[in-house]
């Protein structure tokens, strides 16, 4: 029975929802920034150094590396963080914003049943639709409907809605790439700066081992006579200054182990992190591609171009206001004062109406709503400029830190060599008579500044490295990025 009539009262929505209507929304373009045909501080070609083979990063860019502890510290963050978990929870919230948002696209059923029962004491004769028991009349009524209700989208205002909603998904899984690629390089520069720590201690160390064994030497000369008391209280001098040169060593090695393990999502004391020494990690090597191409490669552009989408849908929204709004409700069910007949057909009842509402006047409210929707664009384009322009700008400071830093570390490792050369020779001619103390001691302090130098040199250029692959926006596409379905 309800097969035979239900098709007939839906008639006026099916109608409906073959209704395509327009759309006034603005046709959308990327704003214009003019792109700069190369680098400014890419290496130059000449025939003795050709030109780097173009080499985005890989999805796993960190591998190259080379360090197996930092891998297993990044597929940590990666599972624990919890930026990232922010994230992602931020991707579902979006997803469901985007179908509450393409839901009244479609036609909304409901369902209703009810059923009462009453009765009154009367010393009259019971209807044919009641029954008495003892003195009382007992009425039943049944009731079971089915209800739709359909808004035309004659104006696009709800296919704008869901085209923002979708834009903004699209910017969640964006901002996600975003806050994945910060933390893989923060736990890359971290675990960086940890290991340096390590190696200074060592340095530091080592140099005190050096100052002890010549004070030893200057205690002997000034036993036999031939060092006075002021060299031994000038080397005693620099055992103590190598010695208060360690407990700041110490904290700052401890200070950036817990930073680590924040990175990681865990408590300190369960955080152990390999590593022996920054000098056995080697600093890859990355080539960027033409600028033009970086519009595709930094999540943090995708997602500011996502954001302008999302503001431009909205323009439609606002200008969609301004018109009638047509919503189409039907209704079908049965009413019945027995459950035997509640389904007979002569217990049908149906109803179809239709309601159109216009704005008259609202005060500017309608106004003001396209204006701030007009200006919410104009302030995202100025963003989305911003986020061009500076990611050229980190592009270019990578590239000559990488040069840089790579040319400072050659001359470091010189120095240090020079170094330790003139540190034996004072030390052995200073055995020998030969030379006075201040050689010796002089010797030592440039040693040690030189070592030390040269660990935060290397440093210094992985973190430059690091600073790269960030700026290239990382191992990912933009194609990568999956759109969020429509309802």
């Amino acid at each position: 029975m309800t097969m035979r009539r239900l098709p007939r009262i839906a008639t006026p929505m099916v109608a409906a929802l073959a209704l395509v209507g327009c759309s006034l929304v603005p046709d959308f373009a990327r704003p214009y920034i003019p792109m700069p045909e190369t680098w400014k501080d890419a290496p130059p070609a000449s025939p003795t150094q050709p030109v780097q083979p173009v080499s985005w990063p890989s999805t796993d860019w960190w591998r190259g590396f080379g360090s197996p502890p930092l891998d297993s510290l990044i597929a940590t963050a990666e599972r624990n963080n919890f930026d990232l978990g922010a994230a992602a929870a931020r991707v579902l919230q979006a997803d469901a914003q985007a179908r509450i948002a393409g839901a009244p696209l479609f036609p909304a059923l409901d369902g209703s049943a009810s059923a009462a029962r009453s009765w009154a004491r009367s010393s009259g004769s019971s209807s044919s639709s009641s029954s008495s028991r003892s003195g009382a009349i007992i009425t039943t009524s049944l009731s079971a409907n089915l209800s739709a209700s359909y808004q035309l989208d004659l104006f696009g205002a709800n296919r704008a809605a869901l085209e923002a909603a979708e834009a903004s998904a699209l910017f969640s899984r964006f901002d996600r790439e975003t806050v994945a690629l910060t933390v893989v390089s923060s736990v890359a520069n971290t675990f960086f700066q940890t290991v340096q720590f390590r190696d200074r201690l060592r340095v530091a160390r080592r140099n005190l081992a050096n100052a002890l064994e010549v004070l030893q030497i200057v205690q002997a000369r000034v036993d036999a006579g031939a060092a006075s008391a002021l060299d031994l209280a000038q080397q005693q001098t620099v055992v103590a200054q190598q010695r208060a040169a360690i407990p700041p060593l110490e904290t700052q090695l401890r200070q950036s182990e817990n930073a680590l393990a924040i990175l990681l999502g865990a408590a300190p004391a369960e955080t152990t992190i390999g590593g022996n020494s920054i000098m056995g990690i080697r600093p890859p090597a990355v080539a960027p591609g033409l600028p033009s191409a970086l519009l595709a490669r930094r999540p943090d552009i995708q997602s500011a171009e996502a954001q302008l989408v999302s503001a431009n849908a909205q323009i439609g929204v606002a200008r969609a206001a301004f018109f009638p709004t047509i919503s189409l409700t039907a209704e079908t069910g049965y009413a019945s004062s027995s459950l035997g007949s509640l389904f007979h057909p002569a217990s049908a009842l149906s109803s179809v109406a239709s309601s159109l509402a216009q704005p008259i006047f609202e005060g500017g409210k309608l106004e003001g709503g396209l204006d701030l929707a007009k200006g919410r664009y104009a302030e995202l384009v100025a963003n989305y400029r911003k986020a061009v322009i500076s990611a050229f700008a980190d592009v270019e400071s990578a590239l000559v830190a990488v040069q840089r830093t790579a040319e400072q570390e050659t001359l470091q490792g010189q120095a240090v060599q020079q170094a330790r050369l003139a540190y034996s020779l004072a030390e052995t001619r200073y055995r020998a008579g030969a030379v006075d103390l201040l050689t010796v001691l002089d010797a030592q302090r440039t040693l040690f500044s030189a070592e030390d130098q040269l660990v935060q040199v290397r440093l210094a250029r992985l973190q430059a490295a690091v600073a790269m692959f960030k700026a290239l926006g990382g191992g990912w596409q933009a194609s990568d990025i999956k759109k969020t379905p429509a309802p």
